[in-house]
């Protein structure tokens, strides 16, 4: 918690913030809300947790505008477009700063593991999302096993399933690697407890996907545009024209449904590593 740490978590913060804000993959105010969390990440929780943060920006990014034009009607369903506001980065990110802060006062290993399974999650949402989409199978609801349009919430596939494992995976492989390049550079060896990273990563990221989809299958607050006869997340379609409710709770939107996932993660995360490093 040194002032050197703040600057330099504050320093990296502004330059990947602005990087995401060059690339349109941030708005402003989401800008703004990765400074603020990025500093807190990179000061409270050090390099490794920061570091694990960056990848789950990069990865996500560009996955955003991957294949971009293919997802642009599919696209029309979601709350928000493929650039991040600040209730983005805080539902992404805003469980891990406050994982950091409470690790910075009290250091323990089941809070990193319970960080990576958020990372895991948010990632593997990402993926899921950004990749499932393009399946050329419909989607099925989560619940049931209807078929659904592409993009509907609470909709899943083979390809999005496989999807959310790799990106749960990345964050996995990245933490593992760290944490043995920092053992075995330490003089102290191999780490079992570092290579289980990898398992409580896919773990949490896995289940913490799956169950986004299902709260947006279930309570997620869905909407109906009249004018597109579209199916939407938002109150308001992009169309300008208000939406009609269809189902769910309104006061739970998307960022809501990402964070409550990405704290199911975090806790399976942590469970998993529990039972394994008792």
């Amino acid at each position: 918690m040194s002032v050197e740490w703040l600057v330099l978590g504050l320093a990296l913060s502004i330059l990947i913030g602005g990087l995401g804000y060059w690339r349109r993959a941030l708005t402003v105010s989401g800008a703004i809300g990765a400074v603020l969390v990025g500093t807190l990440i990179f000061w409270l929780g050090g390099w490794l947790w920061g570091v694990l943060l960056v990848v789950f920006f990069l990865s996500s990014s560009w996955l955003s505008h991957y294949r971009n034009e293919e997802k642009t009607s599919v696209a029309e369903k979601f709350s928000k477009g493929s650039q991040r506001d600040l209730g983005q980065v805080l539902a992404n990110g805003g469980l891990g700063a406050i994982l950091a802060t409470i690790y910075a006062n009290q250091p323990d290993a089941l809070l990193l593991a319970a960080f990576v399974g958020v990372m895991a999650t948010v990632n593997a949402d990402t993926w899921a999302t950004e990749v499932g989409i393009l399946s050329r199978v419909p989607p099925r609801l989560i619940t049931t096993g209807e078929v659904m349009a592409p993009g509907a919430s609470g909709g899943v596939t083979r390809l999005g399933i496989w999807a959310s494992v790799a990106g749960a995976l990345l964050i996995g492989t990245a933490a593992t690697a760290l944490l043995q390049t920092v053992s075995l550079l330490g003089g102290v060896g191999w780490s079992l407890q570092a290579a289980s990273f990898t398992l409580l990563a896919v773990a949490g990221g896995l289940a913490g996907s799956l169950f986004d989809s299902l709260l947006g299958a279930t309570v997620q607050g869905i909407y109906y545009c009249e004018r597109c006869a579209k199916e939407t997340e938002s109150p308001v379609h992009r169309c300008g024209q208000a939406s009609r409710a269809l189902r769910g709770w309104a006061w739970l939107n998307n960022d809501l449904v990402n964070f409550f996932a990405s704290l199911v993660g975090g806790l399976i995360a942590a469970s998993v590593a529990w039972i394994l490093w008792r």
